[in-house]
């Protein structure tokens, strides 16, 4: 247990900040699953309409990283990654999906 009144503050503000990073981390985790799910969907049943929703979701994606990033919670190296990454699964069900048409 903290013994000064400063130390008391800043236990505080950690647990404060620790559970603001958890909430943005497992939001990044929820958006990028979802994102992925649509994707496999898109994969599976190319249509624009699935085409849409993946984009959709990849936006939503996109803005919780870039979020988490400016406020410190996941390095801009680390959002940079998650964002190739997302990007990458899309680039590579579109050809797959263009000679399935």
């Amino acid at each position: 247990m903290a013994n000064t009144k400063s130390a008391l503050k800043r236990a505080e503000i950690a647990e404060r900040n620790r559970l603001r990073n958890k909430a943005y981390k497992s939001a990044v985790k929820t958006l990028m699953k979802k994102y992925f799910a649509a994707v496999e969907t898109y994969a599976a049943n190319p249509t624009p309409e699935s085409k849409q929703e993946a984009l959709a979701r990849m936006s939503e994606a996109y803005s919780k990283i870039d979020r988490a990033v400016k406020r410190g919670v996941l390095h801009p190296n680390n959002g940079a990654r998650k964002k190739s990454k997302l990007a990458q699964r899309l680039k590579a069900q579109q050809p797959a999906a263009a000679t399935a048409q």
